[in-house]
């Protein structure tokens, strides 16, 4: 029998119900939120989404669980060279901090900027995160534990060049103001004379780095500006904003934390003078805390999925294999996953989605459009709507089949829920389903 042909899009929609949580927050400790219909929603942001979903895809994988179990994945992190450094120290006996100098040199001359040599918290740090493989730094490490002498001797001749070139900078700004336009560029050419890194070093560098078969990175891509010969990959994966399909609801939450000491002698004074001295809370404070029904989206292309595991060196056979794989767990994830802000204060990476839809096209669907107007809350019986959770679900299943009715590419579409009361709301006749009803996130997709 012949496998029916998939779309090239899995377009993913989920309604979840959030009380009393922070997932994001603003440059002021905010809860994040935008204007839509007419009214401010709070909002999660695709960001805080998508890092979410990556780092459970990763844990898992890790962990040897799921459909990418064990596969290779990525890490986004600044501290490659300090990791390299881990790498030489620990497998291949040098000096931590002969180790770390030299990672740092290496990863440098490659091409990607450092911190502050003079701050110790940022001097062997990357000015920029940088996403790659999570091997990247054994592989660096071994490459200069195999070329250590001559790489030690680069190294020697770089630092002094950079030393050198340091002082003449600082010589240079003290009279910058006194030389001509020229006389300038011939000081900055030569505060940047340092010596080249070997070629094989630098492409072993780039390989190290290169996205090569992290699936992850296949799936949600990367950009890195600072070496123009590392290879960008357009991610395969794209997300929405969640915002509430509801107005915006925010308390401020005051709060006292106690200090157990001070109780502890309050509780034991000898007299009510004591006792007074040792009243009052440790600290006080508000935090903003925010309450909805959110309406959130995601899309897999899954030509472009492929096609960046085919430009990783995949063969077909085993990039389609891996593709499928990647489908799963992406889906599992976006079910599953959530930002772990607050998580041990308001346990919101508890909470389980009201309904899950999935369905294939031609092109992504963002459903958006059918919470352009806030949902209302009032009494189903007093010409109102009733709950945010299960309106929501009918409008948002109301709009897929209008949609479905007019675009002959959406198939194959299945919902889940773990909501008691949705489960009702799918089983009523006047909503006409147009999707089949399925028990585990892996009957999502065919």
């Amino acid at each position: 029998m012949t496998e029916a042909r998939r779309s090239q899009f899995l377009s993913l929609h989920l309604l979840e119900t959030l009380v009393a949580v922070l997932p994001v927050r603003d440059e002021n400790g905010q809860p994040k939120s935008l204007v839509y219909g007419g009214a401010e929603r709070h909002m999660i942001t695709s960001q805080a989404r998508r890092r979410a979903e990556r780092v459970h895809a990763r844990n898992r994988a890790n962990a040897g669980l799921g459909a990418l179990a064990n596969r290779s994945m990525g890490i986004r992190t600044r501290e490659w060279a300090l990791l390299t450094g881990q790498a030489l120290e620990s497998e291949h006996g040098w000096a931590k901090d002969e180790a770390v100098t030299t990672a740092r040199a290496v990863i440098e001359a490659s091409g990607l900027k450092f911190g502050d040599p003079n701050k110790k918290t940022v001097a062997n740090l990357t000015k920029v995160l940088v996403f790659a493989p999570e091997d990247a730094g054994v592989r660096i490490a071994g490459h200069i534990s195999d070329h250590a002498d001559d790489l030690r001797e680069w190294r020697e001749n770089y630092l002094r060049a950079q030393a050198e070139a340091a002082k003449k900078s600082r010589r240079g700004a003290k009279k910058a103001d006194a030389l001509l336009p020229e006389e300038q560029g011939a000081t900055d050419a030569a505060a940047a004379a340092l010596p080249p890194l070997p070629k094989a070093t630098r492409d072993a560098v780039l390989l190290a780095l290169a996205p090569r078969d992290a699936v992850d990175i296949a799936l949600y891509g990367r950009f890195l500006a600072e070496i123009a010969d590392s290879p960008n990959v357009d991610g395969a994966v794209q997300s929405s904003h969640a915002f509430t399909v509801q107005e915006a609801e925010q308390i401020d939450d005051f709060y006292a934390a106690a200090d157990d000491a001070k109780l502890d002698r309050k509780r034991n004074a000898l007299n009510f003078l004591d006792a007074a001295d040792d009243a009052g809370a440790g600290m006080t404070g508000y935090q903003s805390l925010i309450s909805g029904t959110f309406y959130r989206h995601a899309v897999l292309d899954r030509i472009q999925l492929r096609t960046n595991l085919r430009a990783a060196g995949m063969p077909q056979s085993e990039a389609e294999e891996a593709a499928a794989d990647a489908e799963k767990e992406f889906v599992n994830a976006f079910v599953e996953a959530f930002p772990e802000a607050k998580k041990n204060s308001t346990a919101s990476t508890g909470s389980l989605p009201a309904l899950v839809l999935a369905f294939e096209g031609e092109r992504p669907y963002n459903y958006a459009a059918a919470f352009q107007l806030p949902v209302d809350e009032t009494p189903v019986d007093a010409g109102g709507e009733g709950p945010a959770g299960p309106a929501a679900v009918r409008r948002l299943l109301r709009h897929h089949a209008f949609v479905s009715k007019r675009r002959d590419d959406l198939r194959t579409a299945r919902v889940l829920t773990y909501d008691p009361q949705v489960d009702e709301v799918l089983r009523e006749p006047q909503l006409s389903l147009s999707a089949e009803v399925v028990e585990k996130i892996e009957d999502l997709t065919p």
